[in-house]
């Protein structure tokens, strides 16, 4: 049996690397809030840790609604699931010690060594080499750098010869360590650098592009040897960089959105090498999904668009296979709609939207699939500050 459990606070734990680590209070709201997510992405006859108070009621509602074949497992139970596969959203030290003190046994778990090839491999620093072989590969339609930085005075001299970029730190959460150089190097951004600089050793530095789409190619490693293609997502973000949802649609549908900016036989050629590259570097080392985030990118001075083929490389569930595996398992063929991650620190508001949502889009399924309407994808309770859901 697979036990699956939702810690989005995985990318902020590499970055600390200590077993001690504790979560900040959003992160642990929002894995308390969102606990039951992987219901829709688990395996058949698996089970998702989460507390059992109100998502009880919730799964019985979904199994009932969609043929869910996923059981509940609460943290005092985690015991009898020594023996199982465990499946978090992301591995690092702190997870792992969390299982194993509840019971689970040693040998189900990544070893140190393991998560510190898990921390390497899961830091920015990935997608620097990535994108230098891409676009050195297929310089006609790719674009897009990432500049390693070790050290303050590098960081001057790159900031104030691109003008206008983004710096990024090794590890941080989705959407967050990002710092938008607009002005130059002014001394906020110094002491921003000299910061990163000291707790993780170095940063990296691109230019800001001229963004049109935001999309992703997602991957799964067997950890064997071998990397499968698993689907396209296009998402979109905040102004902070920050994720806030998925385009809920077919791979064909998405591609066809691709094919308006670049031709569908380039995007298979870039597709096939990143999965040849990811095998090489992930292939016998990670079990897990792969995603590569990308953009469509307009060049202003040759009126063209390009790929940039690697802006992140994600070693970690993530929003987009989820959207993915959801459509896939439970959408109407053919349908489109979005898929929603929310933060409303307001209770109150939180359940308005809710309430306003169900009342604006009744939900119509059929034959365990979602025809149309607004669909909660967690419980939405007196003391939720996320939601998730998704509206066809």
């Amino acid at each position: 049996m697979k036990l699956y459990l939702f810690n989005p606070d995985s990318d902020l734990a590499l970055a600390n690397n200590e077993a001690n680590y504790i979560a900040p209070a959003s992160a642990r709201r929002m894995a308390q809030d969102m606990a039951l997510l992987p219901i829709w992405y688990a395996a058949p006859d698996s089970a998702v840790l989460a507390p059992s108070a109100y998502n009880a009621d919730f799964l019985r509602r979904m199994r009932e609604l969609f043929g869910l074949r996923v059981q509940l497992a609460t943290e005092p139970e985690l015991p009898d699931y020594a023996e199982a596969s465990i499946v978090p959203w992301g591995w690092n030290p702190s997870i792992r010690k969390y299982l194993l003190k509840r019971g689970v046994n040693e040998d189900k778990l990544p070893s140190p060594r393991l998560l510190a090839d898990y921390r390497s491999l899961s830091s920015r620093i990935q997608a620097v080499e990535m994108t230098r072989r891409m676009t050195g590969r297929y310089p006609g339609y790719t674009c897009g750098e990432h500049t390693l930085v070790n050290n303050i005075e590098d960081c001057e001299r790159i900031v104030n010869t691109m003008h206008a970029c983004l710096l990024k730190v090794p590890w941080s959460g989705s959407g967050k360590g990002l710092n938008w150089c607009l002005h130059g190097f002014t001394k906020p951004v110094s002491n921003w650098c000299e910061r990163i600089l000291r707790e993780q050793g170095c940063l990296t530095a691109e230019p800001i592009c001229n963004k049109v789409e935001d999309f992703a190619l997602e991957f799964y490693s067997d950890g064997c040897g071998g990397v499968r293609f698993a689907g396209c997502s296009m998402f979109s973000t905040n102004e902070h960089g920050a994720y806030t949802g998925n385009l809920l649609a077919s791979d064909g549908q998405i591609e066809e959105i691709i094919a308006r900016y670049l031709p569908l036989e380039k995007l298979e050629r870039i597709r096939e090498a990143l999965r040849t590259e990811l095998a090489s570097v992930y292939g016998y080392t990670y079990t897990g999904y792969l995603g590569v985030d990308m953009m469509i990118c307009r060049q202003d001075k040759e009126n063209k668009y390009l790929v940039h083929p690697c802006v992140e490389i994600n070693m970690r569930m993530n929003m987009g296979v989820v959207a993915r595996l959801f459509y896939d398992r439970f959408a109407a063929p053919g349908s489109k709609g979005r898929f929603t991650v929310e933060y409303v620190p307001d209770n109150g508001a939180l359940r308005a939207r809710h309430e306003q949502d169900m009342r604006n889009y009744p939900l119509i399924v059929e034959n365990g699939r979602l025809l149309s309407g607004y669909l909660p994808l967690i419980p939405v309770t007196g003391k939720n500050c996320y939601r998730a859901y998704v509206r066809l």
